[in-house]
């Protein structure tokens, strides 16, 4: 463990209470001060004056490529969450991926774009554990599986993923400062068939994928030998066919 000698552990203790940022500046006009590296006046008014911001903001970088439905990033000074995400390509020029925005602490939406290369700044977030029980209207019904705390969110924290909700169902709820941002289902959930076109053979050197009509209303492309009654499957992150479920 790093040890610090007496005036270093000075700086710790005042940069620990409450004022620590006026001690430190009048100190530092007569000594040295290790902390004015980590910890500039404004950034340690901020965090002292909300405690939480320190440890939910700290985050990672990631690729614009990378940003999805339901994170939450900070962008000029502000944080986000994520309610839209959808790639474009410019012709000969870069990938982009336009994104539509929330600001978490006044609720107003914005549009913004993003080059897949770009280096955005995710937020960490709290997730929690949950048991799906039912849906009402725009609600959804969920249980803390060792409390058995019951809890009401709103629908559209799923996004279309909510389609895939099924009862008894291991989903996770995203939380910042508290409150829940985001939910999601497992990637792998499997689904019935319940309308297929008949599979055509001959037809076509390569074969084609056709649609398929799920129980829960979706559709998606499977592979020609997928047959109503069938179980698959399905990646909710593309809504895309991943194989025939075991029996």
């Amino acid at each position: 463990m790093r040890r610090f000698g007496r005036k270093a552990a000075q700086y710790y203790f005042l940069a620990s209470s409450p004022g620590s940022c006026s001690s430190i500046s009048t100190l530092s006009q007569s000594a040295p001060n290790p902390w004015n590296q980590a910890c500039d006046h404004s950034l340690c008014r901020a965090t002292l004056a909300a405690p939480w911001s320190a440890i939910q903001r700290r985050g990672a970088k990631v690729m614009g490529s990378d940003v999805r439905f339901g994170n939450v990033i900070q962008r000029k000074g502000r944080i986000f969450q994520v309610l839209k995400a959808q790639h474009t390509q410019h012709g000969r020029g870069g990938a982009t991926i336009q994104v539509e925005l929330r600001d978490v602490d006044n609720g107003n939406k914005i549009t913004e774009r993003f080059r897949t290369d770009e280096n955005i700044e995710r937020v960490f977030v709290e997730e929690k554990s949950f048991t799906f029980l039912y849906q009402e209207g725009d609600s959804v019904t969920l249980m803390e599986a060792t409390t058995f705390e019951q809890i009401e969110v709103a629908k559209e924290l799923f996004g279309k993923a909510a389609g895939y909700l099924k009862d008894d169902m291991k989903v996770t709820v995203q939380y910042y400062d508290g409150k829940p941002m985001s939910a999601s289902v497992p990637q792998r959930v499997t689904c019935t068939v319940v309308d297929a076109q008949p599979n055509t053979k001959g037809l076509t050197a390569a074969p084609q994928y056709k649609r398929v009509l799920l129980d829960n209303g979706l559709t998606v492309l499977a592979p020609p030998f997928i047959a109503a009654g069938d179980e698959i499957v399905v990646n909710t992150t593309d809504d895309t066919y991943m194989t025939r479920a075991k029996e």
